[in-house]
């Protein structure tokens, strides 16, 4: 990944989604904003006991950004509903909640952006039909192939051809830290390989792997590879700290701006 500062704020970003034109990105980290104590400081949420203007405050920020687009966020409930963002859809400043864990749009000026703490965020661009998508994968999730359901979406509302998506898996729990003791009753048997003798699994290899069996080309496909456990100086982490923030991770078409 690229590491950058925007007005000051650290940002992360894929290699191959900044090569290309019409189209911004980042992965916030847990610096840059005004939150205190536990949620310091560029938390994203609200309900997780912060102060309400502190998040709005960091809103705002991540707006400046992403270059002016407006964020849209999505009350993520770990499931499979993708909700696609046309023209007259409510923004996130209307009051309105959209209810998903996934969404879709073609329509520029619109930073679709998911909120983590430990579950993966996957950024998708189809540079040809012009469509971004941004996915909140937890276990859960990835148990469901939230990230396949969301590039069927794409064909079927947009027409995007999967092999030309390029896709960006965001920080989240690696396999050094993802410990499922209760395994058998959480996970499918068919997703056990995996997992390792610790109980530990593998989500990142899990979701390039989903990627791929969607159509993807793996080329296509570019990881962050850092568990927000181990790196809580940099991240939120709900396993490693309980009460926390939640990260930001947005995409958002532009006008030719990156």
């Amino acid at each position: 990944m690229i590491e950058t500062q925007v007005n000051g704020v650290p940002v992360l970003r894929f290699s191959h989604l900044s090569a290309v034109p019409g189209v911004c990105h980042g992965i916030f980290t847990r610096h840059g904003g005004v939150s205190q104590g536990p949620f310091q400081s560029l938390n994203m949420a609200f309900g997780v006991g912060d102060q309400p203007d502190a998040v709005l405050e960091n809103r705002r920020i991540l707006a400046d950004c992403m270059g002016g687009a407006e964020p849209v966020f999505l009350d993520q409930v770990h499931g499979t509903r993708v909700r696609r963002i046309a023209s007259d859809s409510p923004t996130s400043g209307s009051g309105v909640s959209l209810t998903g864990d996934a969404m879709v749009t073609a329509r520029a000026g619109t930073a679709l952006t998911i909120q983590t703490a430990d579950c993966q965020a996957i950024l998708l661009f189809d540079p040809q039909r012009r469509v971004v998508a941004n996915v909140h994968s937890g276990w859960r999730g990835s148990v469901a192939n939230v990230i396949g359901q969301t590039l069927a979406a794409m064909t079927d509302a947009f027409g995007c051809r999967p092999k030309g998506v390029l896709a960006g898996i965001g920080p989240s729990l690696g396999p050094c830290c993802a410990e499922f003791r209760h395994y058998r009753r959480e996970i499918p048997e068919p997703l056990w390989g995996y997992g390792d003798s610790r109980h530990h699994f593998d989500f990142w290899a899990l979701s390039r792997d989903q990627l791929v069996g969607a159509g993807v080309a793996e080329a296509n496909v570019e990881a962050a590879g850092i568990c927000t456990r181990c790196r809580t100086d940099r991240f939120f982490s709900y396993r490693a700290e309980g009460v926390t923030g939640r990260l930001a991770a947005a995409i958002a078409l532009t006008d030719g701006v990156r």
